[in-house]
C-alpha cells in the first residue's frame, strides 16, 4: 500500500524545502566542536570550507539516488538495491556501530554543558562518571516509548538552533582580528596536516545529509526543486557553521576554547554576561538532550530488528506493545558507557572529537558502498562522474582520519563479516533499514 501524497497546492517550493533541510541538519552536532577545534586553531575554517565542498558533492549524489530510486528508503535500501544483501547488512551494522559511538559523543556534549554549571565534571573522571550517568539517564527516558521521545525532541528544537544562530549573527560584533590571527595554527603540526585533521572532525555536523533527498514526495517539481534544495540547504547549513565557529574564533583564543567543555556558552558569557552564558549552556544542554534520547530509540530499534533476523541473539528481538525495545536499549546504555570510560582523554573535547572523528569514518563508509550503487543504477555520463567525485571525496576524507580510525574501520567491518558469516538465519534482504529518530530529524542533528 503506497503512502498518501501530498495535494500539490500544499507541497514545499524550493524556498520552503532548502529552510527544512539546513534545519535538519543544523543541530547538537556542532555543540563541541569548536572545543576539539581550539587544538587546530583558526585555520580549521579551510577544513570547514573543503568539507561543505565534499558535503555538496555527496548530497547531490544522494538526490540522483532519490530520483533514481523512490521506492527505496535510506541507505541500507540502496546498497541492498544495488550491492546485494551482503553489503546491505555491512551498511546496516556500519550505521549501528556509528550510531552507537556517535550518540556517546552527543552525551559528551550534555556533559560538557552540564559542567558549564558544575565544574567538577571537567576532569577526566567526573567527565566520565557524568557521562554514563547522562547515558542511563537517557535510556530511562526513551524506556518511555517513541510518543514520549518524539515529544521531548520537538520541544527541544528550537532550543537547539539558539546557541548556533546567536553567535553565528551576533557575535560578529564582539569579533576581534587579533585573536583570530593569533590562534590560526595552534597545533604545532604544518598548515596541510592541521587542515586535514580538521576536514574529517568538521564533517562531523554533516552526518545525516542524505536525509535532504527524503523529502521529494512533499517537494513541488522534484526533479527541478529536490537538486535546489538539497546544494541551498547543505549550502545554507555550512554557511552558518562557518559563521558560528569564525566568529567564536575571533573572540576566544584558541587555548582557551580548547579547555572549554561548553564553548557556545563561554562565547555568550563573555561578550553578554554570566546569566545571558547560563541560559545558552541550558539550551544547549536540553538540545542534546532530546537528541540523544531519539538516537537511543533508533539503536535501539536497529538491534531489535538484527535480533529479530538472527543476527543479534535472540532475546534482543522482543519489545513493548508500544514497540520500545526494552532489552536493546539496556544493553546499548551498557555498550555506550565502556565506550565512554574505554575512550577517555585529558580534556572533555578532545574525547568528543575522538568519537565524532570514529563516527564520521564509519559513516563514510556506508556513503561509499550507497555511491557506488549509482554505476548499477544508471549509465548516465554525469551521474557517473558525480559518484565518481562523491566517491573521490568520502574516501580522501577517511584517509585524512589516520591509519587508527582506519584500522577501526576495518576491524568493525570484519567483526560485521563474522557475524554475518556465523548468522544461522542471513536475510535475504539485508540488514533492516535504518529508521529515524522520533522527531523525524537527522542523525546527530
Amino acid at each position: 500500500m503506497t503512502a498518501p501524497v501530498a495535494a500539490e497546492g500544499r507541497k514545499l517550493g524550493p524556498v520552503l524545502a532548502t529552510v527544512i533541510v539546513a534545519g535538519n541538519m543544523i543541530g547538537s552536532g556542532i555543540y563541541l566542536l569548536p572545543a576539539s577545534l581550539g587544538a587546530i586553531g583558526s585555520i580549521s575554517l579551510v577544513g570547514w570550507v573543503i568539507a561543505a565542498a565534499g558535503a555538496l558533492v555527496l548530497a547531490g549524489a544522494f538526490a540522483a539516488l532519490a530520483r533514481l530510486r523512490p521506492q527505496d528508503d535510506g541507505l541500507v535500501a540502496y546498497v541492498r538495491a544495488g550491492l546485494g544483501p551482503f553489503a546491505g547488512f555491512q551498511a546496516g551494522w556500519l550505521f549501528w556501530v556509528g550510531c552507537l559511538i556517535g550518540n556517546v559523543a552527543i552525551a559528551l556534549a550534555v556533559t560538557g554543558y552540564a559542567a558549564y554549571f558544575v565544574p567538577a565534571l571537567k576532569t577526566p573522571a567526573g567527565s566520565a562518571a557524568a557521562t554514563m550517568a547522562v547515558i542511563w539517564l537517557i535510556t530511562l527516558a526513551a524506556l518511555l516509548g517513541p510518543r514520549a521521545v518524539g515529544r521531548m525532541g520537538a520541544a527541544t528544537l528550537a532550543l537547539g538552533l539558539a546557541p548556533i544562530l546567536l553567535v553565528a549573527v551576533g557575535g560578529w560584533i564582539w569579533f576581534e582580528p587579533a585573536i583570530f590571527e593569533a590562534s590560526w595554527n595552534v597545533s604545532g603540526r604544518s598548515a596541510p596536516a592541521a587542515v586535514q585533521t580538521a576536514v574529517v572532525s568538521v564533517f562531523w555536523a554533516f552526518l545525516g545529509l542524505e536525509s535532504a533527498s527524503a523529502c521529494a514526495a512533499v517537494v513541488r517539481n522534484p526533479r527541478r526543486n529536490i537538486p535546489i534544495a538539497v546544494i541551498g540547504g547543505v549550502t545554507l547549513a555550512a554557511a552558518v557553521y562557518i559563521a558560528a565557529v569564525a566568529a567564536i574564533m575571533g573572540i576566544v583564543p584558541a587555548v582557551e576554547l580548547e579547555a572549554s567543555t561548553a564553548p557556545f556558552a563561554l562565547v555568550v558569557q563573555r561578550v553578554l554576561g554570566g546569566a545571558a552564558g547560563a541560559l545558552i549552556a541550558a539550551c544547549a544542554l536540553l538540545k542534546a538532550s532530546g537528541t540523544l534520547a531519539g538516537w537511543m530509540l533508533v539503536a535501539g530499534q536497529i538491534m531489535r530488528a538484527a535480533a529479530d533476523q538472527g543476527l543479534f541473539p535472540a532475546w534482543l528481538a522482543t519489545s513493548r506493545a508500544d514497540g520500545t525495545p526494552v532489552r536493546s536499549l539496556l544493553v546499548l546504555a551498557g555498550l555506550m558507557s565502556g565506550v565512554a570510560i574505554l575512550s577517555v582523554q585529558p580534556t572533555l573535547g578532545a574525547q568528543f572529537g575522538v568519537l565524532a572523528n570514529a563516527s564520521v569514518v564509519l559513516t563514510l563508509a556506508i556513503y561509499i558502498l550507497c555511491v557506488a550503487a549509482i554505476w548499477r543504477f544508471s549509465r548516465k555520463a554525469g551521474l557517473l562522474a558525480l559518484a565518481a567525485a562523491a566517491i573521490a571525496f568520502s574516501v580522501a576524507a577517511a584517509l585524512m582520519s589516520g591509519w587508527t580510525m582506519l584500522a577501526m574501520t576495518a576491524g568493525v567491518a570484519a567483526l560485521g563479516a563474522a557475524i554475518w558469516r556465523l548468522s544461522p538465519r542471513r536475510p535475504t534482504g539485508g540488514a533492516a533499514t535504518p529508521p529515524r529518530a522520533p522527531d523525524g530529524s537527522a542523525p546527530r542533528s
